[in-house]
């Protein structure tokens, strides 16, 4: 796949940063803050940058590797879990309101369906394929659903959205996530595999059992994200993937959620290395696999708070961050608005 993505404007985080050192307060004082308000000026291409409205997609699929017992939820949860967003009674909805976020929900590959008006329906097919037997997906079939999770997140951006943030609900997704993060990466399978959704110690091992069998089996293509994607990923996973490029793309920060977010992040990365200027970490999940995911991205997460629900939650709940960064540059004063002595 080929995707322009624009560099980032050193012109315009120059002068973000030289309006920075004008304000009331010591300098460098507000630390990371202040870093991160020049990141946003470059990528957005504005010394004043604006984050809000943000946008949330999240991306519903279901893992056909779920039937190997790699979960502690059956895959009819995926589903029941996509009704209660569609009613907004799960975490993502009550952060997102938080926030003032435009969200959607977006089910493209769920083995069920669903027939609810605020359900955005792109199914490239009803789930993937046990990949510890067979691919997941077809290579078409992955790049279809990149090419849909773009097209959802130019929309969204085209909507008036400022900042992106991609969650996902699919049982079994951080098993084909510890497969293409291990299959990109040459990190072992010990390293990257975690509880998932709570699943027992003895299971863990199983589930590591049935991740090492497949990359075995399937010999995924390092060299080749999409062959990874439609080996050993899921569809949710390639969306967001598609998402990210698309967001990229537009100049539009990229508020980067947990382990599953992060295998998506990686994998357009890999697609485009440009991609990594336009992604903020939000927050450390306690799944093992993401730590491994930020130091190769050679990014510092915004929170470490304990969680790993997914959804797009830590993203959410790390978003005023960002608002406070754009909002100190834009209303502070400066010493010589307010009259104050400057620092000698």
């Amino acid at each position: 796949m080929t995707v322009h993505i624009p560099s980032l404007d050193e012109r315009a985080g120059e002068l973000a940063q030289q309006h920075v050192d004008t304000l009331t307060k010591p300098k460098n004082s507000l630390g990371r803050l202040e870093e991160l308000a020049v990141e946003l000026a470059k990528m957005m291409g504005e010394t004043f940058p604006v984050v809000s409205p943000p946008g949330v997609i999240v991306f519903a699929a279901d893992h056909g590797v779920v039937s190997e017992g790699v979960s502690a939820f059956p895959q009819e949860v995926t589903m029941q879990m996509v009704r209660n967003f569609l009613n907004g009674g799960a975490a993502i909805n009550v952060f997102s309101k938080s926030i003032g976020a435009k969200m959607c929900v977006v089910d493209i590959g769920m083995a069920g369906d669903i027939e609810e008006e605020k359900l955005i329906n792109k199914k490239i097919k009803c789930g993937t394929a046990n990949f510890l037997n067979e691919s997941a997906m077809s290579r078409d079939e992955a790049v279809k659903a990149i090419e849909t999770g773009y097209q959802q997140a130019e929309a969204m951006i085209h909507s008036g959205v400022k900042c992106l943030i991609l969650g996902e609900m699919g049982i079994g997704n951080t098993t084909a996530s510890s497969a293409v993060t291990a299959a990109l990466s040459g990190i072992s399978i010990e390293k990257l595999t975690g509880a998932g959704t709570g699943i027992e110690e003895n299971k863990r091992e199983h589930k590591k059992q049935v991740i090492r069998l497949a990359l075995e089996r399937r010999k995924p293509n390092a060299e080749d994200p999409i062959d990874v994607l439609a080996k050993v990923g899921g569809l949710e996973i390639c969306g967001m993937t598609g998402a990210m490029l698309a967001s990229a793309a537009n100049r539009t920060p990229i508020l980067v959620d947990g382990f599953i977010a992060s295998t998506a992040a990686l994998a357009a990365s890999k697609i485009s290395n440009s991609v990594k200027d336009y992604m903020i970490m939000a927050h450390r999940s306690v799944e093992p696999g993401h730590s491994a995911i930020l130091e190769l991205l050679g990014k510092e997460p915004l929170l470490d708070f304990q969680m790993r629900l997914g959804e797009g939650s830590g993203a959410a709940v790390a978003f005023p961050i960002l608002q406070s960064a754009v909002l100190m540059l834009k209303e502070m004063a400066t010493f010589e608005s307010a009259q104050v002595a400057g620092q000698v």
